[in-house]
């Protein structure tokens, strides 16, 4: 019989085989145990005493075998005659988009506008040590996308884009660890994902697939109301159906849009700051502990949501034994983000603390009716910050209790910052609307969690980059923008999706939809009708 059965064990136990194979005998009792694996383990630490949910697949009696539900993807080169898709971008939307239209039998040319990942590395080495920035090669821009360096977070609640063993499993066959199909909450880490990346392109070419760098798409080109392909900076020219998967820091290419009259929408994001705290009070905080966490422990996270005046104030991207880096994608601009490594070893750890914004909550910043107030609003408070570091990317800090209280702090704890903190009032830099309501949250939170209030918290800005402040619309069939066919938003960029697995499930589903449409035409030509 083959079936799952649920422990709740101690740290300990379950990250020792032997232990826990012992307590699974004992569970199973008289029947025979033949075989057994993990398929699911998550840390439950709201009770005084941390415990662990340990799944376990087992195969009792009659059964002699737990079968792998692991299945890697095969790829075979497509046709030479195959239609073309072009993908822009090379994050997670794009890079996936480009996997299933291989397995599909359509060939993905991929434009990136940054550079690959290794050269990119070199580039973010320079932002953080001697200041300078790439603005196409950055954390935002360059294979990978953002994902790429802000800690590989494989983790989403969201279910309506279908099911998200197939990324985890492309990505296992791509390098990954086998534990991101078991742990609840999976990370493969800025300094693996880099790996993984490089052979998603590799099958990419092998089977076919063209990857361009340094390339960047200058418009669409449109015919008759449908978009037959992309010109690039360079002058070159791809044809075929355009998936837009630029990511949520593309700002020209929205303006690009609506300069071609293709509608745009104002969307909802949300700002704030980044808090962090040394690794070892958020451990105290989440696992109970005195001292240093149990070592069969992984580095403690957190998650925090209230509601002030109506609108949310919650904790984002939250990185265990991380470190906070400049995330700005253009000059005069600061922007903060988080990651980790897989390890997670850091001394820190932090998290976005950020309020959600919808349109017309600021009306000051609508011109016009365009679709950017709040991108206005965005880039706005972000060269606000970078003038108040005194124009560099060192970033505007305060202590958390400071932050609270509406002081300037004296001194500043030490920070994974690279290119250093300044003492600013954050809390005067942040619009009211935003200061306010973290303040209130920040209280809500330390109610829920004793240790949170810290006096060695760091509240760091800007953190503006959460989402796309623009959505490009499209049906929600088809996933082709509303008013121009052929072309088909895709990710974060597009306001569709929220972190690499949503965004990966995001562009594979236009891929399907693009060869949904292609299997159509064929039919209706094979059968002599032609389609208006």
């Amino acid at each position: 019989m083959i079936e799952d059965i649920t422990l709740r064990v101690s740290p300990d136990i379950s990250a020792d085989e032997d232990k826990l194979a012992q307590v699974l005998v004992n569970t199973v009792g008289t029947r025979q145990l033949n075989d057994w694996r993990i398929v699911r383990r998550s840390v439950d630490a709201r009770g005084k005493a941390v415990v662990v949910n340990v799944t376990l697949r087992i195969a009792t009696d009659s059964d002699k075998v737990v079968p792998s539900d692991y299945k890697e993807t095969e790829f075979k080169p497509v046709a030479e005659n195959a239609p073309q898709v072009i993908i822009v971008g090379a994050g997670p939307a794009g890079l996936f988009a480009a996997l299933k239209a291989i397995q599909i039998g359509l060939r993905p040319i991929v434009l990136e506008r940054g550079k690959d990942v290794d050269s990119r590395r070199l580039d973010l080495v320079k932002i953080s040590r001697e200041q300078k920035l790439d603005e196409n090669s950055n954390y935002c821009f360059g294979e990978g996308g953002a994902g790429a360096y802000s800690d590989g977070k494989l983790y989403t609640r969201s279910k309506k884009r279908g099911d998200n063993k197939e990324v985890l499993q492309l990505l296992v066959q791509h390098g990954a660890s086998h534990d991101i199909l078991i742990e609840a909450h999976p990370h493969i880490g800025s300094d693996k994902l880099p790996k993984v990346i490089k052979n998603i392109r590799a099958t990419i070419e092998k089977n076919g697939g063209k990857v361009y760098f340094n390339t960047r798409m200058m418009k669409l080109l449109i015919e008759s109301g449908t978009v037959i392909g992309a010109e690039t900076s360079d002058g070159q020219r791809f044809l075929g159906p355009v998936i837009l998967a630029t990511g949520h820091s593309a700002r020209d290419v929205y303006r690009q849009l609506y300069n071609d009259n293709i509608r745009l929408e104002a969307k909802g994001f949300a700002m704030g700051v980044r808090l962090e705290h040394p690794q070892e009070e958020v451990d105290r905080m989440q696992y109970h502990c005195k001292g240093q966490r149990p070592t069969a422990l992984p580095p403690a996270e957190y998650r925090f949501v209230t509601q002030i005046d109506g609108r949310g104030v919650y904790s984002f991207c939250m990185c265990p034994g991380g470190v906070v880096v400049p995330s700005a994608s253009g000059v005069n601009e600061s922007v903060v983000n988080g990651m980790s490594a897989s390890a997670r070893a850091g001394r820190w750890a932090n998290s976005g603390m950020v309020v959600e914004i919808r349109p017309d909550d600021f009306p000051e910043y609508s011109l016009n009716g365009d679709p950017f107030e709040l991108l206005r609003l965005q880039e706005d408070y972000e060269r606000r910050f970078y003038e108040a570091a005194d124009s560099s990317l060192k970033a505007p800090a305060q202590r958390m209790t400071d932050f609270i209280s509406g002081r300037l702090s004296d001194s500043l704890e030490r920070s994974s910052y690279a290119p250093g903190l300044i003492s600013k009032r954050v809390d005067e830099l942040l619009p009211p609307f935003i200061a306010l309501r973290l303040k209130e949250g920040f209280k809500n939170f330390a109610k829920q969690r004793k240790g949170f209030m810290s006096e060695n918290a760091t509240v760091i800005g800007l953190e503006s980059r959460t989402s796309s402040p623009v959505r490009i619309p499209r049906d929600p069939v088809t996933l082709e923008h509303t008013d121009v066919k052929g072309l088909y938003p895709a990710g974060e960029g597009a306001g569709y999706a929220g972190g690499i697995v949503s965004a990966a499930l995001d562009g594979i589903r236009c891929v399907e939809s693009i060869s949904s449409r292609l299997r159509e035409s064929d039919n209706l030509s094979q059968s002599g009708e032609t389609k208006e």
